[in-house]
C-alpha cells in the first residue's frame, strides 16, 4: 500500500466514511484496469458508502423497533386468507397512511396473520426511515401502569408518542382493568393525528367495552382510533393450524373442533 493510498484511507477513516475505507484499495485498481472517469469513480465509490449507511441505519431502526419476529409481505400467504385485499395491504405498504397519522386495526380469531402484517408493515417502515416501535397490549398497560407508580407517567407518554408508528399487538387476549384501560386512553388521545397506530386484536370492535371493563373509555378510545382508519376483518383458519396439519401433528377432524372452539 502505498503512502497516498493509507493518507486516502486515513482521510476516510476521519471523515467515517468507513465503507470506502475498506474497498478503497480494491476500487481504485478496477478504476485503473477499465479506466473509468474521475465523476464515474467517484460515483461508484460514494454510492456504494451510501448503500452501506442506508442498510446499517435500516437494521439499527429495525432493532429498535423490537420486533418479536422478523417476517416480510412477500412471505404472507394471501391465498390462504382471501378476506385480506392484497391491493390494500400494498397501498399499506407505501407507507402513505403515516403521513396523515392514520391507524390501522388488524382484526380476526388467533393464527390468521394479524401480527405476521402488523410486523411487515413495521418492517416496511423501517426500511423507509420512520421509527418505528412493536409492544404487545399487556406489555404496554404494564410500562404505563409502572410509569404512574413511579411519578414518570408524563415522560413515558412523551417516549410513546415519539415513533412515528407504534404497533399494540393482541388487544383483547387478557382483560384491562380501569386504570390500564384510563392508561392506554390516554396514549392513544396524545398519539391522534400525530403518529399511526397498528393494532391487533381477536375481539370485534363491539366487544371493546368487555375488554377494557368500561364502554365509556372504550368508545373515546374507538373514537380517535377509527376517526383515520382503516380497519381489516380477516376471516379465515389459522395458518399455525394449517402448519400443523401439514407436519402431520394434528388430524384434519381435531382442527375443525379447534378452529370452532
Amino acid at each position: 500500500m502505498t503512502p497516498q493510498i493509507e493518507r486516502l484511507r486515513d482521510h476516510c477513516h476521519r471523515l467515517r466514511l468507513y465503507q470506502i475505507e475498506n474497498e478503497l484499495t480494491a476500487r481504485l485498481e478496477q478504476a485503473a484496469k477499465k479506466e473509468v472517469s474521475y465523476a464515474d469513480f467517484l460515483d461508484e465509490l460514494l454510492a456504494t458508502e451510501v448503500g452501506a449507511k442506508t442498510h446499517k441505519h435500516h437494521q439499527m431502526r429495525i432493532a429498535m423497533a423490537h420486533f418479536p419476529f422478523q417476517k416480510t409481505l412477500e412471505s404472507f400467504d394471501f391465498k390462504f386468507q382471501p378476506s385480506i385485499d392484497p391491493k390494500l395491504i400494498r397501498e399499506l405498504a407505501t407507507g402513505r397512511y403515516m403521513q396523515g397519522g392514520d391507524n390501522v386495526l388488524f382484526l380476526g380469531p388467533p393464527g390468521v396473520g394479524k401480527s405476521h402484517l402488523a410486523v411487515a408493515l413495521g418492517m416496511k417502515a423501517c426500511e423507509q426511515g420512520e421509527r418505528t416501535l412493536f409492544v404487545t397490549a399487556t406489555a404496554l398497560i404494564t410500562t404505563l401502569g409502572k410509569a404512574l407508580a413511579e411519578g414518570r407517567l408524563e415522560e413515558r407518554l412523551k417516549l410513546l408518542t415519539q415513533p412515528q408508528l407504534l404497533i399494540i399487538d393482541e388487544i383483547g387476549y387478557l382483560p384491562i382493568d380501569r386504570q390500564g384501560a384510563n392508561l392506554f386512553f390516554q396514549l392513544v388521545s396524545r398519539r391522534y393525528e400525530r403518529g399511526s397506530i397498528i393494532i391487533t386484536s381477536n375481539q370485534s370492535l363491539g366487544a371493546w367495552g368487555e375488554v377494557f371493563g368500561d364502554a365509556v373509555i372504550a368508545s373515546a378510545i374507538l373514537d380517535r382510533l377509527l376517526h383515520h382508519s382503516i380497519t381489516i376483518n380477516i376471516k379465515g383458519e389459522s395458518f399455525r393450524l394449517k402448519e400443523k396439519l401439514k407436519a402431520g401433528l394434528l388430524k384434519p377432524k381435531l382442527d375443525q373442533q379447534l378452529a370452532t372452539s
